[in-house]
């Protein structure tokens, strides 16, 4: 399977909104968030990926389709300092547990060294195997798990998971 990390382009927006809208769907069974009266459930910071110099968007595509996205952005969930952060990732179920979702991961802490955060909700469990098998082997083991700040919460209520390391 050939896989590819493209960064999004402005006239591809609409893409990226319509898979962010699944990747919502799907999330909400962890945060509880409601759709708006328009039926979406819509994403505050969505244009500031195009023009915030430090947000930046991408496809992860499997031979060519959309297999889904990654996000970064240099705003940390807690108050440790940071370079980077993993704001919205997302692999589409066909795609999951082939290596692209790990791939994706390494070419975007590849490209973009520094110190980062990435938070993950407790309840998402096949969330928290995937991120600490895959901070794990990249940094071999060279990471710290802040699971207490207050500052990691989540709209249900729940305190993120919080992974913090260096590329």
């Amino acid at each position: 399977m050939e896989i590819a990390i493209e960064p999004v382009k402005v006239g591809e927006k609409e893409i990226l909104r319509n898979l962010m809208e699944k990747y919502n769907y799907e999330f909400s069974l962890y945060d509880n968030m409601d759709v708006n009266n328009l039926g979406l459930y819509g994403y505050n910071y969505f244009d500031c990926y195009w023009t915030d110099k430090n947000r930046h968007a991408f496809f992860i595509k499997a031979d060519g389709k959309l297999a889904g996205f990654i996000m970064i952005n240099d705003h940390p969930a807690i108050k440790v300092e940071t370079d980077h952060s993993v704001s919205e990732f997302f692999v589409m179920y066909k795609y999951r547990r082939h290596g692209i979702g790990k791939y994706a991961v390494n070419y975007i802490l590849n490209k973009f060294k520094g110190k980062w955060q990435l938070r993950f909700h407790p309840k998402n469990v096949t969330s928290e195997k995937f991120w600490m098998k895959t901070i794990n082997e990249y940094t071999k083991g060279n990471f710290k798990i802040i699971d207490n700040d207050p500052a990691a919460l989540f709209p249900d209520g729940s305190i993120g998971k919080v992974l913090v390391f260096e590329t």
